[in-house]
């Protein structure tokens, strides 16, 4: 092991230690294996710890006075500690992948080494004991670590037949720590992609959206997708942009337009990034050129629209396609110095105030990943300080906020429920939003005397 990537056990929480200290000292072998170990390796702090023995499910049970029967046919036991709970699984050999996500049987080993086989990734393929500080590297992880490169353990072929999920892992992790893929490994991708497709979409959006989290600059992964033949399976609207030229306005083809877009938008806010990627898919299909000049007509309409369609086949949720279909939608406002303080109002209205900061994260990244940003643009933060003015003095930006409700509307206009006391508050807002200082209840209950005149 090189020394400048030697694991400090000191680092490692005394109940992990402490599991592994309780398998050993009944006899059996016990080693930290997986993501935590290659993130010790990385000088990261890991999310959750693995254990890997030569003990049995039963006998890892007997062991622990909590324990939880995670995946028992596999092999795995959850160890319930005060603070957390850790998987603890036996040594094994997986049989073949039917389904092209689980072994259909294993079989149990006493062998560590065997257990290490078959992993994916070299990186991932090394385990440790941090009670005598012993270190297992049988596949050179920590030499590929130190190559900055995503390599499969054995034949790549056969690791992503195993597991279809394997490829969008390896451009998920060499995006993450921004590792090349070992060529014969990313050869191994096109002659799998039939696999790739048997994993289910629930879990292809979860690579994703970790891969769109996790990494510095997800365009690397995302263009890793596409060379690789990912992207046609899962993202095939994308690849429609590829190579189609904008305006002026733009330095890069739609499709790089798109995924630089994503670089520039919050890592925190992976849905956010979702909707860089894309918030310009529609337009190769809006695309006119007219007398030389390139335009996009209502792409953010269709845009919105294609957005929630692929968010459906990929099962996210309601509400995450609704949101990511808003921000498609919205993405195009223009601003002048001529608006009026109730046409910032009304725009706050139309887009949502819930909405407005997220919608300015991704028009920023937008406009960053145009290509031809000198400076960041004037318009934008004059806008938002007028727009954070407006939230600041008052509250009234839909019939919510109103000072009055639909009950009092219907008493007051003699009315009964249904569409008019829907167009009573609408009128209502209407006025409010010229002038927030009618949102008083005697105010708006006197509006509504004007508009029974007006609708009589």
């Amino acid at each position: 092991m090189l020394e400048a990537e030697k694991i400090n056990p000191a680092g490692i929480p005394n109940e992990v230690v402490s599991v592994v200290r309780r398998l050993q000292e009944a006899g059996y072998e016990a080693y930290l294996v997986g993501g935590c170990v290659r993130d010790l390796v990385m000088r990261a702090e890991p999310d959750d710890y693995d254990v890997a023995t030569d003990a049995r499910p039963d006998e890892v049970a007997r062991l622990f006075p909590r324990t939880a029967p995670t995946g028992v046919k596999h092999g795995t036991v959850s160890v319930l500690g005060e603070r957390d709970r850790y998987e603890v699984t036996t040594y094994r050999c997986d049989g073949k992948y039917g389904d092209a996500r689980h072994p259909d049987e294993v079989a149990f080993t006493g062998d560590i080494y065997e257990d290490l086989a078959r992993r994916d990734f070299t990186i991932g393929a090394m385990a440790y004991d941090p009670i005598n500080d012993a270190f297992l590297d049988p596949f050179d992880g920590v030499q590929d670590f130190h190559d900055r490169v995503i390599r499969a353990v054995g034949d790549p072929v056969e690791r992503f037949y195993e597991d279809g999920l394997r490829p969008l892992r390896a451009v998920r992790f060499a995006a993450r720590f921004g590792f090349a893929v070992d060529p014969a490994t990313f050869a191994a991708i096109p002659n799998v992609l039939d696999r790739v497709k048997m994993v289910s979409a629930e879990r292809v959006r979860g690579e994703l959206m970790k891969m769109l989290e996790q990494s510095p600059k997800p365009s690397y992964g995302l263009e890793l997708m596409r060379e690789s033949g990912l992207m046609k399976l899962f993202l095939p609207e994308l690849l429609d942009g590829y190579g189609v030229e904008q305006n002026k306005f733009h330095a890069y083809t739609v499709y790089l337009h798109n995924i630089y877009t994503c670089d520039n938008a919050p890592a925190d806010k992976p849905l956010i990034r979702l909707a860089a990627v894309l918030h310009d898919v529609a337009k190769p299909q809006t695309r006119r050129d007219r007398n030389g000049k390139v335009t996009f007509y209502n792409h953010q309409v269709i845009g919105s629209r294609m957005a929630k369609k692929i968010m459906e086949r990929l099962r996210f949720s309601k509400r995450e396609q609704d949101f990511v279909r808003h921000l498609v939608y919205h993405h195009m406002f223009g601003y002048t110095d001529e608006w009026t303080d109730s046409a910032v109002r009304r725009f706050i209205r139309k887009v949502g105030r819930e909405f407005v900061d997220d919608l300015f994260e991704l028009r920023i990244a937008d406009t960053i990943g145009s290509g031809r940003l000198r400076a960041f643009p004037v318009y934008l933060e004059k806008l938002k300080r007028r727009i954070d003015k407006e939230l600041a003095g008052q509250d009234a930006f839909s019939v919510k906020d109103l000072a009055v409700d639909g009950e009092e509307v219907m008493e007051r206009l003699g009315i009964a429920p249904g569409p008019e006391v829907g167009n009573a508050l609408k009128f209502l807002l209407e006025r409010v939003l010229d002038e927030p200082t009618l949102n008083r209840r005697e105010k708006l209950l006197e509006l509504l005397d004007e508009y029974k005149v007006l609708t009589a």
